[in-house]
C-alpha cells in the first residue's frame, strides 16, 4: 500500500488504474495482517480491541473508496467535456462549407424578390448556419481548459478508402475555394483498409482543412499505400504552402498549440489528429520547410496484427 492518508491511498489507487475491488482487497489484506502479527505476538484481539480496529479500518476503506469514486467520476466528466469539444471542432469545417454554399445562392438569387420562397429558404438556411455556428463557438469556449486524453472507442471494419476521401474533398471544396487551392484525391481506387471509418473521415477531415489554411493558393494531395508484409497502411496529407517554423514543429499536435500568426485557430484539429490515430494503434508525424509546404504522415495496423 502507498503511504499517506486512505483519500491519499485512493487517489493514487485510481491514478494507477486499479478498480475498486483491488482497493478494498488491500485494506482486507492488512486486515490480516495485524490479526496475523496480534497472534504470533500472543495479543489475540477480542472484544473492544477487536471492534476498535475493524472500526479504523472499515472507516479507512470508505474514505478511500469515496476518494477513488469521485476521482473516477471526474475521470469520466473530463473525458465527456473533452470528447464533446473534439465533435464541436470537427463540426466547423462542414459548417464553413454550408455557409459558403448559402452565401454564393445568396449571391445568385440578389436580384429576386425578397418575399419570395427562394430568397426565404436562403435566408433561412444562413440563419440557421449562423445559429448552429454560435453554439459550436459556445461549446468550445467553455471546454477550452480541458488538458486529459479522450476515452475512443473503435469500430473497426474494412472498407475502401478513395470513396471516403473523395466525399470529403467534395464536401470540403467550397472551404478550398473553386480557383485557389486544389484538392487532389490521390488515393488508389482498389485500396481496402481497415479502421473506424467515422473517426478516420475525421482524422482526414482536420488534416485537410489545416493544409488548406496555409495554403491558400496551391494544391493539397491526399494519398494512402498498403505497407509491405502486413505491416499496416500509410496515409498522408501533404500541401505546397506556407509550411510550418522549426520552433513550432515539434509542437503542433499539442492541445490548444495554435499559430500565433493565425486567427480564429483553437489548437484542437492536429490534436485530434494525433488522439485518433494513435487510438488504433497508429503514429502520425509531420515533415515541413518554410515556404516549401508540410506532409502530415499517419500510420494505421493492419487488420492481421491486432489481437480484436
Amino acid at each position: 500500500m502507498c503511504e499517506g492518508t486512505p483519500p491519499a491511498h485512493g487517489l493514487q489507487r485510481a491514478q494507477d488504474g486499479f478498480d475498486i475491488v483491488e482497493v478494498v482487497a488491500e485494506y482486507n489484506i492488512l486486515r490480516e495482517c495485524i490479526h496475523d502479527l496480534a497472534d504470533a505476538n500472543k495479543l489475540p484481539l477480542q472484544g473492544r480491541s477487536f471492534h476498535i480496529v475493524n472500526r479504523v479500518l472499515d472507516g479507512a476503506i470508505g474514505s478511500a473508496v469515496k476518494t477513488y469514486a469521485t476521482q473516477k467520476a471526474l475521470e469520466v466528466q473530463r473525458r465527456r467535456e473533452e470528447y464533446l469539444s473534439f465533435v464541436a471542432h470537427d463540426l466547423r469545417t462542414p459548417l464553413s462549407a454550408i455557409s459558403l454554399a448559402a452565401s454564393v445562392l445568396e449571391m445568385k438569387h440578389a436580384g429576386e424578390d425578397p418575399n419570395s420562397s427562394s430568397a426565404r429558404m436562403v435566408k433561412t438556411l444562413r440563419r440557421n448556419v449562423q445559429h448552429l455556428g454560435a453554439l459550436v463557438s459556445k461549446v468550445l469556449e467553455e471546454n477550452t481548459n480541458l488538458q486529459t486524453e479522450v476515452g475512443v472507442k473503435l469500430e473497426r471494419r474494412e472498407f475502401d478508402l478513395w470513396p471516403l476521401v473523395e466525399a470529403l474533398v467534395h464536401d470540403i471544396h467550397p472551404v478550398a475555394g473553386t480557383d485557389s487551392t486544389k484538392l487532389v484525391n490521390a488515393v488508389p481506387e482498389d485500396l481496402v483498409i481497415y479502421a473506424d471509418a467515422e473517426l478516420l473521415r475525421r482524422v482526414f477531415q482536420n488534416l485537410i482543412a489545416n493544409a488548406i489554411k496555409y495554403t491558400l493558393c496551391g494544391e493539397v494531395v491526399i494519398s494512402a499505400r498498403r505497407l509491405d508484409a502486413d505491416a499496416g497502411f500509410e496515409c498522408s496529407v501533404r500541401d505546397n504552402g506556407e509550411g510550418i517554423a522549426p520552433d513550432r514543429i515539434d509542437k503542433v499536435f499539442d492541445h490548444f498549440e495554435t499559430d500565433p500568426n493565425k486567427q480564429g485557430g483553437l489548437g484542437l484539429g492536429l490534436a485530434i489528429v494525433k488522439t485518433f490515430v494513435e487510438a488504433h494503434g497508429g503514429r502520425v508525424t509531420v515533415e515541413s520547410a518554410v515556404g516549401m509546404g508540410s506532409t502530415f504522415v499517419f500510420t494505421l495496423p493492419a487488420k492481421t496484427n491486432l489481437s480484436s
